[in-house]
């Protein structure tokens, strides 16, 4: 198999659970509270390494206490932490999540020491990437460094998965230059509507529509993830829908980066992309019922249990 090697960000996730979301001005009271490893980088590739793929990870933690945990949480997690880089002079980044009695939350990204991983810190991965490795990108580090980290998959014959979230204000020339490289382009519905420049429809046909809209930006096939309707993807040749599984929520953060490890996992596996977006929903479900992100992150046997229960 093919290995997985995802540049992208490494947090800790504060995380409080409360009746129902605040609105603006109001003050609520948590439940609970709980520090656990994050940041949609190291999610993505602990994922991946979980379902049984050979993960590396990209990413930087700063020279700070939560950084250490860091270290050792994805050294437990079967990541090696050699492609770490450790900042000194700023804070590990931190996710701040507030998750709803519905599973519904709301997150407050500080990026600390994540905006330090520059270009310069991913040339290395040119010596590292080999055909058939799937490069896994997101947007919580700087884009300049995704840039560069895509253009030396291409030159090694690696293929690109970029995860284009969060997504930066439209019209950025960077993100434009980006997406050209891009093999699989993964975004939810907000952020397809927001790259399409089309309002968000309602029927899953005309998402697929939207999927196939998104290609003329560069990516050879997007995919769309619905959440309870599970995803639509479009690879220039056909479109089609991925239903959900059936998920007792409770908590959706880190679902996203389920679906995302899973399908970087069942690409460098040698899948066809439509079993890589049935297999994604599948482990974007199993999070759900679980607290947390890493934590709900399912097994590869929790995986294949779901997916036999469907045939």
């Amino acid at each position: 198999m093919s290995r997985v090697i995802v540049v992208g960000s490494a947090n800790v996730d504060i995380t409080t659970r409360v009746e129902r979301l605040p609105v603006p001005g109001e003050t609520v009271l948590g439940a609970e509270g709980a520090f656990r490893p994050g940041g949609k980088g190291a999610n993505q590739a602990v994922a991946a390494r979980r379902l049984g793929a050979e993960a590396v990870l990209c990413a930087a933690v700063g020279a700070d206490a939560f950084g250490r945990q860091l270290t050792a949480d994805l050294a437990a997690a079967g990541i090696d932490p050699e492609q770490l880089l450790v900042v000194s002079g700023d804070i590990t980044g931190v996710a701040m999540i507030v998750v709803a009695g519905d599973g519904e939350n709301t997150i407050v990204v500080v990026p600390g020491a994540n905006h330090a991983l520059d270009a310069s810190a991913v040339t290395r991965l040119g010596d590292r990437l080999a055909p058939g490795d799937v490069l896994v990108l997101q947007l919580e580090v700087r884009l300049d460094t995704c840039l560069a980290a895509a253009t030396a998959a291409r030159r090694a014959g690696a293929r690109v998965q970029l995860n284009a979230a969060p997504l930066p204000k439209s019209g950025d020339p960077t993100l434009a230059a980006l997406l050209e490289l891009v093999d699989v382009l993964v975004v939810n519905e907000t952020e397809a509507a927001s790259l399409s420049g089309r309002a968000a429809p309602t029927g899953t046909d005309r998402w697929i529509e939207v999927a196939a809209d998104l290609r003329r930006l560069g990516p050879a096939a997007c995919v769309v993830t619905l959440g309870a309707r599970g995803a639509v993807a479009h690879d220039g040749d056909t479109g089609w829908s991925q239903p959900a599984f059936p998920a007792s929520v409770v908590d959706t953060t880190g679902a996203g980066d389920a679906f995302c490890g899973a399908l970087a996992y069942a690409q460098a596996a040698g899948l066809p992309l439509a079993e890589a977006v049935r297999r994604g929903c599948a482990a974007g479900a199993l999070a759900t019922a679980r607290i947390g992100a890493q934590s709900a992150l399912p097994t590869a046997a929790e995986l294949d249990q779901l997916l036999a229960g469907e045939a």
